[in-house]
């Protein structure tokens, strides 16, 4: 990508989108265009076309999602499926449609099926049945990767995919009900310490396996794939690393110096037993992550009491 090229980050102000405007800028990109939910809703689709006939964007990373937790996930289902099909549908066929000469379109490993073997490589996709709670976004993104393989073959579109394993980092979500697993429990563990609750209780049993990337290294990954990853199907980015819910409640918890006690409730919905990136892919071309998870916790944490 050359510097003075105009790169469109669609989703700029979320924790993926704003990551990859700060690697953008620290690289010295200036010509960066962004749009807010409120200035362009890249669920319309006219507004869309609009958009990328006034503006050509030569380079586009698509990180504007619908996204949420397990029960965001489960709750509002009809949305997930909706919104992210519009979102994607306007903005890959739109860069399609205006000549974009690059787009990364950015997934999620729920993709894969709910009991693929581990860990997962890029292959596995289609191969068996989803997670039921996050079945909706999952066929969304899988859409996605296939829209971008089916421009790339009818039209020679470079429209490339990449799936990040589960991410966290500085703008992520902390609401109560609709955040992630590991954000949710930095919010949980400083409320409780700063009331002095005398314990935590922690959703599902703990047995589940994660994999955490900062989404800083998300960003960095990004942008050395926009610059050397030119391939049909998804690359998976991730750290090849994963932990029990357990362990990473346990890191939390010292990380936050909470004192209580812990209690997993067993009777809530675990997800997907595991969910551990292969990224074989990713190494052999040369990058890995560069922050570990006691460290991005720590920068994490440090993010949500400067807003909260």
């Amino acid at each position: 990508m050359e510097k003075s090229a105009k790169i469109y980050i669609a989703g700029h102000r979320g924790m993926v989108g704003s990551a990859i405007y700060r690697k953008l800028k620290k690289e010295g990109y200036e010509n960066l265009l962004v749009k807010t939910s409120s200035e362009l809703d890249l669920r319309n689709q006219q507004a869309v076309a609009d958009f990328f006939d006034q503006e050509k964007p030569e380079y586009v990373f698509l990180a504007a999602a619908k996204v949420g937790g397990i029960v965001a996930n489960n709750t509002y289902r009809a949305d997930f499926l909706y919104e992210n099909l519009a979102i994607q549908n306007h903005v890959i066929h739109s860069a399609y449609v205006s000549g974009v000469k690059k787009l990364m379109f950015l997934g999620s490993s729920c993709i894969y099926p709910k009991m693929a073997p581990q860990p997962l490589k890029e292959d596995y996709l289609l191969t068996g049945t989803l997670e039921h709670t996050n079945e909706p976004y999952a066929i969304a993104k899988i859409a996605g990767i296939k829209m971008c393989d089916a421009y790339r073959d009818q039209y020679g579109c470079n429209f490339i995919s990449v799936m990040p394993t589960n991410l966290y980092g500085y703008n992520d979500n902390y609401h109560p009900q609709n955040s992630h697993v590991l954000p949710a429990l930095i919010r949980k563990f400083h409320e409780a310490k700063i009331n002095n609750a005398p314990r935590v209780e922690i959703w599902g049993s703990g047995s589940p396996m994660r994999e955490f990337l900062f989404a800083d290294d998300l960003a960095d990954a990004c942008y050395y794939l926009m610059q050397n990853y030119d391939e049909p199907n998804l690359i998976n980015i991730g750290t090849g690393h994963d932990l029990t819910i357990k362990d990473l409640t346990v890191l939390i918890k010292d990380i936050l110096g909470y004192e209580g006690e812990l209690v997993f409730d067993a009777s809530k919905p675990d997800g997907t037993p595991r969910k551990l990136m292969d990224v074989t892919k990713l190494h052999n071309l040369g990058w890995r992550h560069k922050v570990e998870l006691p460290e991005g916790i720590a920068l994490a944490y440090e993010d949500f009491k400067s807003k909260n």
